[in-house]
């Protein structure tokens, strides 16, 4: 019985090993582990349905931290009439040969999420689990322009982090609570149309699946390393045969904001 579960551990070692060596992204594409986990689905609010309901084909738009611009070319939207900016340097090199070709208006932040695209640019900025600078939005916004965002909130995937890393590190962006942010497009000028803050699970039926995840979302698992972190592996595969899934919790929140009509010049 134990030579059993010897290879069998191997065996995981073997595999996890894998997962991480692989672990890598093209633009914001989490097909690799497709089936084997299960995020978002049940979100109060669709990012996508609202995004649609404010644009029209003539407004400008700039979507912040786009990954490999996926989310933006799925809105069929006039490339002429699009602006996209990303900073994870993998994903920049992606998108001067997917998006730049197209006529649409790509470039790299230059300092601290500030970037060269003219004052009042913008009918319409958005940006999906990214950062923001909160005065670059109201400068890049016209006159009754709107923010939309969709934010990964603090406590995101804590309990994920919890069982897998043996040291816990604190939370990576303590201020990233729908209150803080409300306060700060307010106190800007903005004023907010629309605003939510859920909890909801986010589940794994493959540890494989768990450490590819872990190792793309460093910021969130520092350090993780499948043999620095190998008793806590086995842990959780045994929580995975005994109740069938892995369930840690997801933090999001959702802020639609305005720039005023009438704003001074």
């Amino acid at each position: 019985m134990e030579k059993h579960v010897s290879t069998s551990k191997e065996s995981l070692l073997k595999l996890w090993l894998h997962e991480e060596e692989i672990a890598h992204i093209h633009g914001w594409d989490f097909s690799h582990i497709h089936g084997k986990f299960d995020e978002e689905h049940d979100l109060p609010w669709n990012y996508e349905k609202i995004v649609r309901s404010c644009l029209r084909p003539e407004m400008k738009l700039l979507d912040i931290d786009t990954g490999g611009g996926e989310f933006l070319l799925s809105l069929n939207h006039p490339h002429h009439n699009l602006a996209a900016t990303e900073n994870y340097q993998p994903n920049v090199e992606l998108c001067k040969r997917k998006l730049l070709p197209l006529g649409i208006d790509f470039q790299k932040a230059y300092a601290r999420d500030k970037f060269l695209f003219p004052d009042q640019s913008f009918d319409i900025i958005i940006n999906r689990h990214g950062n923001y600078n909160t005065g670059e939005i109201w400068r890049m916004l016209k006159k009754g322009g709107i923010f939309i965002t969709e934010q990964v909130g603090a406590e995101n995937d804590r309990k994920l982090v919890e069982l897998l890393l043996n040291d816990v590190p604190d939370i990576p962006f303590p201020n990233q609570y729908l209150k803080i942010a409300k306060a700060a497009f307010e106190n800007t000028g903005f004023s907010i149309l629309e605003s939510d803050e859920v909890f909801r699970p986010i589940k794994f039926w493959d540890v494989g699946a768990l450490v590819w995840f872990a190792r793309i979302i460093e910021w969130e698992f520092p350090n993780f390393h499948v043999k620095d972190c190998l008793e806590n592996l086995y842990h959780a595969q045994e929580i995975l045969e005994r109740n069938g899934v892995i369930e840690g919790k997801i933090h999001r929140f959702l802020l639609v904001a305005q720039k005023p009509e009438k704003v001074p010049d």
